[in-house]
């Protein structure tokens, strides 16, 4: 197949991509709008069923998404350049499976044709999660699951 007939995914670095091809990219998950805690002894991530205060767990999308950096400052911005730093970001997410020179799964979105494909694949938050303010106390209670730091997407 010919790079034109070919998905963008599949022919384009990150960098390479438009705004609309990156945003197109988030299969709406909400994974990354998990709180998650690290030890700093060992560097591994905690990941918790507690979700930032503008996630809608149902839809596992933004509540104020243009608007996120106003209501939480920490909220991290995806570039393509954190991409290839962050450690914490799930195996299936788009951005890291690219980065690591993969396809997206058949649930995503994109190849699925089906925006709730990601929620029928039970890859998304929806239902597993609750928003809100948190204290760190509070997340230590609601651990779900552990992720292995130093594996950053595009290094294996």
């Amino acid at each position: 197949m010919s790079d034109e007939t070919q998905p963008f995914w599949k022919t384009k670095r990150l960098e390479e991509m438009s705004q609309s091809e990156w945003e197109s990219l988030c299969d709406g998950c909400g994974q990354c709008c998990l709180h998650k805690l690290q030890d700093w002894d060992t560097g591994d991530y905690y990941v918790t069923n507690c979700a930032c205060k503008l996630l809608d767990c149902f839809t596992a999308r933004c509540k104020s998404y243009e608007d996120r950096f106003k209501y939480v400052p920490d909220c991290v911005q995806l570039t393509p350049k954190k991409v290839y730093d962050l450690d914490w970001l799930p195996e299936t997410c788009a951005y890291r499976l690219i980065a690591d020179g993969k396809d997206l799964e058949d649930w995503h979105p994109l190849v699925s044709g089906n925006p709730e494909s990601v929620h029928q694949a039970g890859i998304s938050i929806q239902g597993k999660a609750t928003a809100g303010d948190y204290t760190p106390e509070e997340m230590m209670d609601r651990i779900q699951r552990t992720m292995a730091s130093g594996i950053k997407p595009g290094k294996g």
